[in-house]
């Protein structure tokens, strides 16, 4: 059994299990990945502020998110067909999440169905919705969402027009896999991959297909999606979206203060700064550079969350200094699920907490609700000084 002691640990055993086609899928950004590089690497210019003598007992990492109570301000971002990263890999991802505390967010894409991941898990998870054009579907999936006990919809904003991955292309992504002599080869060098799909018979979309009439494979399938996503999107189409749940809403991809400014005005309970990982517009801004002024200008009138670069507990202490209520993460918990399936995505967890909770305390903090920004030292121009601002 390999030592874990942080994330890059399971990134690497992930490497080596799973499909090249699929560690490509979640390790990349679109065109040339800078702001998927900058993502993390911003975190770096952030210090922490250390202080001695200072009483660390009793300490807690125990705060709520959108009213819930979680063991640590983490949840589980939703990711697409994270079922094709190991055999299952929602319902797992999601029964670690559930023990350790923290929330699920299941992704509209995910392989698992909505009712996989709720027959299999007690805990409510939230869903996490795209835009799309059919009312009637998305009136279908939510009314699904509410059968399973989903208690939050997470609606992405940022995806009306799809960011290129070039990997994605030249790998030919799909799930499930296509299959070419050059990616049969790779999964063939994947054998315990290939045993655990070979035992499952969630291999494809299980919220999509046989839920939409023109859909009914892989081929179908990927018809539908190109002419599914609205980018006739505007903020009246998110005020309708936001009346087909009678539940909490959280918006996700806002990475301008304008835009948060305009969340407040569509009942949402809660916005995600986000950047999509880096997987939409290159080159914008890293989603901690703009976390600050976000927070400033809306932080008391609407729950502020945070996603897109955190790999550490250090990152999520550094996201929750900066005013964030919540953090989300994706690639270091998918790392842990294709290295070790549920037993990964745990492990994640705990080496993000067992960060988490010393970095708090070597800073003189007892309680993760009590983190400001007197805990860190910021370069003066790290949220930028822009020509037109």
């Amino acid at each position: 059994m390999p030592v874990i002691a942080e994330i890059a640990d399971l990134k690497r055993i992930y490497k080596r299990r799973v499909p090249k086609m699929f560690y490509d899928y979640a390790e990349s950004g679109s065109w040339t990945e800078q702001t998927f590089r900058e993502n993390t690497t911003d975190f770096d210019k952030i210090r922490l502020r250390q202080r001695v003598a200072v009483d660390m007992t009793g300490r807690t990492t125990k705060t709520q998110m959108i009213g819930h109570d979680v063991s640590m301000p983490v949840a589980l971002a939703p990711v697409g067909i994270t079922g094709m990263q190991h055999a299952d890999g929602e319902i797992l991802a999601a029964k670690a999440a559930e023990k350790f505390g923290v929330p699920f967010t299941l992704s509209t894409m995910s392989v698992c169905s909505i009712e996989d991941v709720a027959s299999n898990t007690s805990a409510p998870f939230w869903f996490q919705v795209y835009t799309l054009k059919d009312d009637d579907f998305m009136r279908r999936l939510m009314a699904r969402a509410k059968d399973a006990k989903c208690s939050a919809i997470v609606i992405t904003l940022d995806l009306q027009v799809l960011g290129q991955r070039h990997k994605d292309i030249k790998n030919g992504l799909s799930a499930p896999p296509k299959l070419t002599v050059k990616s049969v080869a790779n999964m063939a060098t994947k054998w315990g991959w290939g045993l655990n799909m070979l035992q499952t018979h969630r291999r494809s979309f299980g919220n999509i297909i046989g839920h939409v009439d023109s859909v009914s494979d892989p081929r179908s399938l990927s018809t539908w999606t190109a002419e599914a996503f609205d980018p006739a999107l505007n903020w009246e189409r998110v005020k309708e979206l936001r009346r087909m749940w009678d539940g909490p809403v959280i918006l996700k991809g806002i990475l301008d203060v304008e835009d948060a400014k305009k969340a407040l005005d569509v009942g949402a309970d809660a916005i995600i700064v986000s950047n999509h990982g880096g997987r939409q517009l290159d080159g914008a801004l890293s989603a901690i550079r703009v976390l600050g002024p976000i927070v400033d200008a809306v932080g008391d009138k609407i729950e502020v969350h945070f996603d897109s670069g955190i790999r550490s507990g250090q990152d999520v202490l550094k996201a929750m200094a900066m005013g964030a209520k919540g953090t989300y993460i994706g690639r270091a918990y998918i790392y842990g699920l294709g290295a070790m399936g549920q037993a990964g995505v745990t492990k994640a967890l705990e080496v993000i907490h067992k960060e988490l909770d010393t970095s708090m305390a070597l800073c003189g903090r007892t309680d993760i609700t009590d983190v400001d920004r007197d805990i860190l030292m910021i370069p003066e121009d790290f949220e930028g000084r822009w020509a037109n601002r």
